[in-house]
């Protein structure tokens, strides 16, 4: 079963559909297809690769030296040229940040040096290093993040500098070509084109943004870089790829630009963003359920929770309540509702059509604000008892003896709940869960913590040398 891992970049060819020499179809001439030379050139200026210094922290004991992701298995003769890549002097005018980790990209949004890159890409980092195209590098400031939508803004100081465009991803249709910029694997400015594949893809472990799905080739590396349009538009943010390997396998995802210009905005002007928030904790309505509730298919957030004294509690919205639609537009799944929830400004009147004892209700609520410590649609809970397992960082020994290079915990108890259920035992080596590469108890925690309820995610699972997908199901409601 594949899997979304978080961002990534990207080494790869887009290859274009040939006809046969044999059909009756003469083959198309070269003006069927776009030329993104001219787009490549005026755009790139616009986009910068980013590199890390990351926070020390002592070595676990016994611990083998550290490699960039990926590495240690790729093939021999591309470990010689990125470990030469990483002797050679800098060139003239260059700065040498001797620790610095080249783990992605980004792209300048204002001219007085605003850029917009993901989150996960500067996590822990003690020093953030920007690369240009004109080679200078600069240090970077942190102005601000949001790990709810994995971007962050930095800034450089510099001024003038040449900017991206920014487009709109509402326009977007499956079918258009898009064509993103990147340091896959440390190359500098790889291009690779594609097309959209699909809008308002939700995934399992990212409830407030509605990503893009396009067949653009995306590699570690590529995270947080531009998505173009063929006006020379950014319209979007390439963010994850859907992988058996964890590595690019023609499915990859984007954060529309529609979002991330306003989460950039509010962390330039105010450091912070600002959800909307109305106070339900919800799940997925199965086919036994919507027969239960009268309803003709299985669509919709049903209301597992209502928070006292939340916009849903006053507006009167309860318990067993199935949201079919937020202003207006449909939810066929319950993993639709925290994005639009979380882009509807405070203080907005929201209408809420709403299945409660097999006839259509209409709500209109006063959107909250969301604060850090309000549940959104997931259960405030530790990750460990939600799915009822601890893990604990693997040795040096035990990850050389399960010949694991990259990720994995072990799994150290099994209680009764999900994990049980889903046939996770003790002493197996978890892989990723819900796609997301897991390489210590933290990053368990945090991808835990996000699973959206009610939803089956997949486990990868390494048991007796071989591995395993397991079928996980997400519990709807906080265990007592």
């Amino acid at each position: 079963m594949p899997s979304v891992v978080r961002l990534l970049p990207c080494l790869a060819v887009a290859f274009l559909p040939l006809l046969s020499s044999c059909g009756r179809s003469a083959p198309p001439s070269s003006a069927s297809y776009p030329d993104f030379a001219d787009l490549v050139e005026q755009v790139s200026p616009a986009v910068v690769n980013i590199s890390t210094v990351p926070a020390e922290t002592p070595p676990a004991e016994g611990a083998e030296p550290s490699v960039p992701d990926g590495l240690d298995e790729a093939p021999e003769w591309f470990r010689k040229f990125f470990e030469q890549q990483q002797e050679d002097e800098p060139a003239d005018g260059d700065e040498f940040f001797p620790d610095q980790q080249s783990l992605g990209s980004g792209f300048i949004l204002w001219d007085d040096g605003y850029i917009l890159t993901n989150y996960h890409v500067i996590r822990g980092a003690r020093e953030v290093i920007v690369r240009l195209l004109d080679r200078r590098q600069f240090n970077a400031q942190l102005v601000g993040s949001d790990e709810a939508s994995d971007l962050a803004l930095l800034r450089i100081d510099a001024k003038d500098l040449p900017v991206v465009k920014i487009g709109q991803s509402l326009k977007l249709r499956p079918g258009q070509w898009v064509l993103a910029i990147g340091s896959p694997f440390g190359f500098d400015y790889s291009v690779t084109a594609g097309i959209v594949s699909a809008k308002g893809r939700a995934l399992v472990t990212e409830q407030y943004v509605p990503f893009i799905q396009t067949d653009v080739a995306i590699n570690p590396g590529n995270s947080g870089g531009p998505l173009f349009n063929l006006a020379g538009e950014v319209v979007g943010v390439n963010s994850q790829i859907y992988s058996q390997s964890g590595g690019y396998m023609g499915v990859s995802f984007a954060i529309p630009i529609d979002i991330a210009a306003k989460v950039a905005r509010q962390l330039r002007d105010t450091g912070v963003v600002t959800r909307g928030w109305l106070g339900v904790v919800v799940q997925e309505v199965d086919r036994d359920l919507a027969r239960q509730f009268g309803m003709a298919k299985a669509e919709g957030a049903l209301i597992a929770r209502v928070l006292a004294d939340s916009p849903a509690a006053r507006a009167g919205l309860r318990e067993g309540d199935v949201i079919l639609r937020y202003n207006g537009e449909p939810l066929p799944s319950s993993r639709g509702l925290p994005h639009m929830v979380g882009i509807t400004d405070p203080g907005e009147i929201a209408t809420l059509d709403v299945m409660r004892d097999g006839k259509e209700i209409r709500f209109k609520v006063e959107v909250g604000t969301l604060r850090a410590e309000q549940p959104t649609a997931t259960p405030a809970q530790p990750p460990a008892r939600r799915l009822g397992m601890r893990v604990r960082a693997l040795s040096a020994d035990e990850r050389r003896a399960a010949q694991i290079v990259g990720g994995g915990v072990l799994v150290t108890e099994v209680g009764e709940g999900p994990a049980a259920r889903a046939g996770v035992r003790s002493g197996d080596i978890l892989i990723q869960l819900a796609g997301q590469v897991v390489d210590s108890p933290a990053r368990f925690d945090e991808v835990a913590a996000r699973l959206t309820p009610g939803q089956t995610i997949a486990v990868l699972v390494q048991r007796g040398g071989a591995p395993m997908f397991l079928a996980l199901d997400v519990p709807p409601v906080a265990e007592k």
